[in-house]
C-alpha cells in the first residue's frame, strides 16, 4: 500500500504521519510512507485543505486530523 501525506509540516500533518503509522504496525500492514510538501504537488492532488491522504494514487482524506477509526478502515479492506 502507497500512502501519502499531504502537507506543509505542520503539528497535524506529523499526527497524521504518527497515526497512521501506528495503526499500520497494529494491522501489521506493509506501507510505504511518504511526505509531500511542495505546494504545487499538493494541488495537483486537489487538495486544499491539508493533511491530505493519497492512498494508491486516490485521495481519501483532506482537511485535518483523521480519526483512528477512519485510519483502521483504510487497512480492513
Amino acid at each position: 500500500m502507497d500512502i501519502k501525506v499531504l502537507g506543509s509540516g505542520c503539528a497535524n500533518c506529523r499526527n497524521t504521519i504518527a497515526l497512521i503509522q501506528q495503526v499500520a504496525q497494529d494491522k501489521g500492514a506493509t506501507i510505504t510512507l511518504d511526505k509531500v510538501e511542495a505546494l504545487r504537488d499538493i494541488v495537483g492532488y486537489g487538495v486544499m485543505a491539508t493533511p491530505g491522504v493519497v492512498i494508491d494514487g486516490r485521495v481519501v482524506h483532506a482537511g485535518g486530523v483523521p480519526s483512528r477509526s477512519k485510519v483502521e478502515g483504510w487497512f480492513a479492506g
